[in-house]
């Protein structure tokens, strides 16, 4: 029997060689996901442990923190009185302290070189013969004077920088300039990143970053002999305190490692998800290409019944098979991963992060893990045909007796379909109406519900649906389109299982593209209805917060007529903390349409507050109403509730009021941006006015209200991009699902098709009806699979709605169009081989067939 199953597996190439690609694309999917997690894990990892090498002891300070009542308790950071005392400890050897933030270098056109969320400033540290362990230099030396600054190798080399030219250096504040002291490389993660690092002398990074005399970080190295435990139990009661934390190197580095693996896990799991979907639909292929072959020979199988071979041989046999096949399908998938993991490394590169360089990781759990999927979803694809096969009488297998399912069984299968459908979609209504992140996850666990009672209900669904297209499909094609419709419902069980692959996967790009063409539309609604200011000026990349002379600067600025800060903020309203913009009274009005519900926008003017429509109606607040509130620096205050107004979620806080009075209170700049209108209106020459007044500092963006457009609708459009790309997968091995049921179909009807010949049905006819099938069947699963992804975006959207201002349900009808046309494309080229097959039987031997 085994001879016999190895026999039928190479006896049908063709048919299982679209199985094999199907498992083989999953099963990439899923090794390459993990080999190139792990690769890039132990990368990082051993990135991390090189950077804390040299560290026996590292501290951490978090700086002030705020207590119950609101005030900031304890040191900005570790102070130099601190490392001192660290390094009178008899076994340190040195101590080095560290500050770090936000600097960005310009290149020769002023734009700003590297990532802006990974371009990072520090101070440079020489702690043994006047060197840092951390830099190695190629060209000159350390910053030691106030106006000197180095620069890691790859920014130097692309802004085109030598030893002693002057670079321009921007913070949150003002560009300057500073004299190119040295050149180095650097194991440093921002640099790693695809960012940059500038590196200066201490007092200027203490200056920038935090205060003068403070660090964020202190390094200890150990003197030979002494252990990094014990010298931690010596550090830690000179540092103890609740704004600091001190470990080891060797636990920093660990929980780095940890921290890497994390952030990769969640990576890892949603390209997993989309090779679980993949396998998922494989699952109908590898389903209905064993029950074709097992329907092909069933006078073989038959005979081995008569010969001797009991039910269960019979089943054994189908099932190595299908173990070949999936054997087949792992290793070549195994292979095709390892070249994938590659593949995804150029691709994150080429956007121009650099990731740390290192063989590739194929660890044991991988191979296993394709081995076992590849193996396992053939083989319980397989199974149900197999039983199958063993069920049938050899007489009525030599007569060749397909029976089509009973009556009674595809009652109970409905009956079944029903209830899980039902289930399904209560979940949906129930997620609806709870909201927020439970409700999503909710109308996930709904959705999946959902599809299984699709899958299991489409045969009953079939009959009624490609029924009612019938009479159009013969007006238009004749002859053909009345056999297609006819065909394609004849075997309900397969059309169901074909036709349930491309609604899986319709369903999903559905769901997702309405999503972010409604979420699209509220941003896009929300900057023209609400934002009116010409331009937007923030911190390139979104890092940080702009410094208080950006706005003043402006507002100095000639023709400038209207500037305002959006300070961000908070104080405590009562036991709470409530998050605060402040504004320019001024100017606000003309950049941004704040609608009042009650009172005027002009209320802040005289230091009132404006307060947003939700938050007064949890907090029965309303205009003439007063708050007592306390800010950062532990000041109180009643502030008397000049207006009420429209949520401006995105723009505004629940809470607005006067930036002189907000900013007064707190001893940091937190502006996140400055809104500005120039006179004339919004020009090229109005933005370029903007930049030149800013000093063209690198690290700042001056966006035009169609570049906030543009930045947000490209994020969602390079998201549904990418998911496109990974549902693809899904679509193609639905393409294989359709070849295989045509194959089927034309196989089954060999006798039919030459009596159809015979009375006059020509070649090109017999090749429309089999494409006609084809795309019937294909858009069967699509429109089924549009309308559930529609549902199930209107369910998720409405748990966003009260977190989105002026949301609104918007369906892309031209995308939704180019989806139906592809399951149509997808069926007439799925039906190139099975027609010209159809066409091409010779008529008289084809009436002979059995």
């Amino acid at each position: 029997m085994f001879r016999t199953a190895l026999r039928n597996v190479l006896a049908h190439k063709a048919r299982l060689l679209m199985t094999v690609l199907a498992v083989t694309l999953g099963v990439a999917f899923v090794s390459g996901t993990l080999v190139f997690t792990d690769t890039l894990k132990k990368s990082l990892s051993g990135q991390s442990a090189k950077d804390y090498a040299g560290v026996a002891v590292s501290v951490t300070s978090y700086g002030q923190l705020v207590n119950e009542k609101g005030e900031k308790e304890g040191e900005p950071g570790l102070s130099q009185a601190t490392l001192d005392k660290v390094k009178a400890l008899p076994g340190v050897a040195s101590v080095s302290g560290r500050v770090t933030g936000f600097a960005g270098v310009g290149d020769e056109n002023g734009k700003l070189i590297g990532a802006g969320w990974s371009n990072q400033g520090a101070n440079y540290t020489p702690v043994k013969d006047g060197k840092d362990p951390r830099y190695t230099f190629v060209a000159g030396a350390g910053p030691v004077k106030a106006d000197e600054v180095a620069l890691d190798k790859a920014t130097a080399d692309q802004g085109k920088y030598a030893v002693g030219d002057k670079v321009r250096v921007a913070t949150n504040g003002p560009v300057k300039e500073y004299s190119l002291a040295g050149v180095f490389t650097t194991e440093d993660g921002a640099v790693q990143a695809g960012g940059s690092l500038v590196l200066f002398e201490t007092k200027v990074a203490q200056e920038l970053y935090l205060k003068p005399g403070y660090f964020q970080e202190m390094s200890v190295a150990a003197k030979d002999g002494t252990s990094a435990e014990k010298l931690l139990a010596d550090v830690k009661p000179l540092v103890d305190s609740k704004g600091t934390r001190a470990q080891t190197g060797a636990a920093l580095a660990e929980k780095q490692a940890k921290d890497i693996e994390k952030g990769l896990g969640q990576m890892g799991t949603m390209l997993l998800v989309f090779a679980g979907i993949s396998l998922f639909v494989g699952i109908f292929l590898i389903y209905n290409t064993f029950t074709m072959l097992v329907t092909q020979r069933t006078k073989e199988l038959a005979l081995l019944r008569a010969v001797g071979a009991n039910r269960g041989q019979v089943m054994r046999s189908v099932l190595t098979e299908a173990l070949v096949v999936g054997a087949v399908s792992a290793v070549v998938g195994l292979i095709s991963g390892i070249g994938l993991a590659v593949a995804m490394r150029s691709v994150i590169e080429s956007f121009g992060a650099k990731l740390p360089g290192g063989d590739l990781v194929i660890a044991p759990a991988t191979v296993i893990a394709a081995l076992v999927i590849g193996i396992k979803v053939t083989t319980v694809a397989a199974l149900l045909p197999a039983w199958r096969t063993g069920r049938i009488a050899p007489v009525a297998a030599m007569g060749s007796a397909h029976l089509p399912a009973s009556a009674k069984s595809l009652v109970v299968r409905n009956v079944i379909g029903s209830i899980i459908s039902a289930i399904g979609i209560g979940l949906v209504v129930l997620g609806v109406s709870s909201g927020g992140d439970n409700g999503r996850m909710t109308i996930g666990a709904g959705a999946f519900f959902m599809l299984i009672g699709m899958i299991v209900l489409l045969p009953l669904l079939s009959k009624p649906v490609i029924g009612a297209v019938r009479p159009l499909l013969q007006a238009v094609f004749g002859i053909p389109g009345k056999l297609a419709s006819q065909n394609a419902v004849r075997n309900p069980r397969r059309t169901a299982v074909t036709a349930a692959s491309l609604a899986i996967g319709l369903t999903l790009v559905t769901t997702l593209s309405v999503l972010g063409i409604t979420v699209g539309k509220v941003v896009d609604r929300m900057t023209t209805e609400k934002l009116k200011a010409d331009y937007k000026v923030s911190m390139a990349g979104g890092m940080g917060y702009l410094d208080r002379s950006v706005t003043e600067t402006l507002a100095k600025t000639p023709g400038i007529k209207a500037v305002s800060p959006q300070t961000a903020g908070y104080f405590m309203v009562g036991d709470d903390f409530r998050s605060a913009s402040g504004v320019n009274p001024a100017g606000i009005g003309q950049l941004l349409n704040i609608e009042t519900v009650s009172g005027s926008v002009d209320s802040l003017g005289k230091g009132e507050v404006l307060v947003a429509e939700k938050t007064a109606k949890s907090k029965k607040l309303d205009t003439g109403s007063t708050i007592k509130v306390k800010y950062e620096d532990g000041k109180q205050e009643t502030l008397r509730i000049g207006g009420v107004y429209k949520d401006m979620e995105g723009l505004l806080s629940p809470y607005v009021l006067d930036d002189k009075i907000l900013s007064q209170h707190s001893e940091e700049s937190a502006v996140s941006e400055v809104y500005v209108n120039v006179e004339g209106g919004a020009s090229k020459a109005g933005q370029q006015k903007v930049v030149d007044a800013l000093g063209k500092n690198p690290a700042i963006n001056v966006a035009t209200q169609q570049d906030m457009r543009n930045e947000m609708g490209g994020m969602i459009n390079t998201m549904l991009n990418v998911m496109y790309g990974l549902l693809g997968m899904a679509l193609i091995i639905s393409v294989l699902g359709v070849v295989n049921t045509l194959a089927m179909s034309v196989f089954e009807r060999t006798q039919e098709i030459g009596m159809l010949r015979a009375i006059g049905l020509d070649r090109g006819r017999v090749k429309n009806m089999i494409r006609l099938e084809a795309v019937v069947i294909s858009l069967f699963g699509a429109a089924l699979g549009v309308a559930i992804g529609i549902f199930l975006a209107w369910a998720v959207g409405t748990t966003m709605a009260k977190s989105l201002p002026n949301y609104e349900l918007v369906l892309p009808w031209d995308r939704i169009g180019i989806f139906l046309l592809l399951a149509a494309v997808v069926g007439v080229l799925a039906a190139m081989w099975p027609a010209r097959s159809a066409a091409r039987l010779n008529m008289l031997t084809a009436i002979k067939t059995e």
